[in-house]
């Protein structure tokens, strides 16, 4: 049995270009590009065997292999970070029993929530993949809001049958609710964490599908696998006095850095 992480990462973005190479500072002013910082996340969790950065750009690949990362070339044709993924795993051969995509604009990731996406997709033979949801205070609920109104395209929220599988994903807060939450207050609103666990089969079909109308509109990647019936397992993970947040914005670094700092991650 072996897991496998794959960081997907590409220069071009629209909301912001070059992202994998911006520098992020920590808790003791050493900055770290955001590549690194997801890498080292990897690296953190139990059980991962091999941790490899897949891009398409020569910066991202020198960058990378300066602090000592395997780097996989891949197309630049590729519309999502699962895509990518998936040609970098058949390059690289072999036959892992999972594969972890750790998107690399979530350098925050704690270890353990890679390592219970691992055990949970390990538990349910019928799950294609899995994916962590965080349940929202009202505090995050209250921030994620904030980005929407402000028309920023920050978190992703996820609801989820009572089996724990995935009914949608969407980057709009949802499900609604109209009365107010205390800060420290648990909500329903789960904010979705940007990590995948696949079975390699489910992983190599993924590849071979066209692009799902609700991917599309939504811009979420997981979106295909619901649009051809595959079942998402969504597994619930604690942040444990962790805080938690993607870069999707420029607006987000100075908000990443204080959570950096505050954590004591150096």
């Amino acid at each position: 049995m072996s897991v496998l992480v794959v960081i997907p990462a590409r220069y071009p973005s629209t909301r912001y270009p070059g992202k994998p190479l911006v520098e992020l500072r920590g808790a003791t002013g050493v900055a770290k590009s955001l590549i690194r910082r997801s890498w080292e996340a990897a690296g953190a969790a139990e059980g991962v065997d091999r941790v490899v950065i897949a891009t398409d750009d020569d910066r991202i690949r020198d960058h990378a292999e300066a602090f000592g990362a395997e780097v996989v070339m891949t197309a630049d044709k590729h519309r999502n970070g699962t895509e990518r993924v998936a040609e970098a795993v058949a390059k690289l051969g072999g036959a892992p029993e999972i594969v972890v995509n750790l998107q690399g604009d979530a350098p925050l990731t704690p270890a353990w929530f890679v390592e219970k996406l691992v055990q949970g997709l390990r538990a349910d033979k019928n799950a294609r993949m899995a994916t962590p949801v965080l349940r929202s205070t009202g505090k995050m609920r209250a921030d994620l809001l904030a980005d929407r109104a402000a028309g920023r395209v920050g978190g992703t929220t996820a609801v989820f049958g009572h089996d724990h599988q995935a009914l949608y994903f969407s980057k709009e807060v949802i499900p609604f609710a109209a009365a107010p939450f205390a800060p420290d207050a648990p909500t329903p609103v789960f904010h979705h964490v940007g990590v995948y666990a696949y079975r390699p089969d489910a992983l190599a079909a993924y590849a071979t599908w066209p692009e799902g109308v609700l991917e599309r509109l939504e811009g979420l990647e997981q979106l295909r696998f619901l649009e051809h019936g595959q079942r998402i397992l969504c597994v619930e993970v604690e942040a444990r006095g962790r805080q938690f947040w993607e870069l999707n914005n420029p607006e987000d670094v100075p908000r990443i850095e204080r959570m950096l700092a505050e954590m004591g991650v150096a």
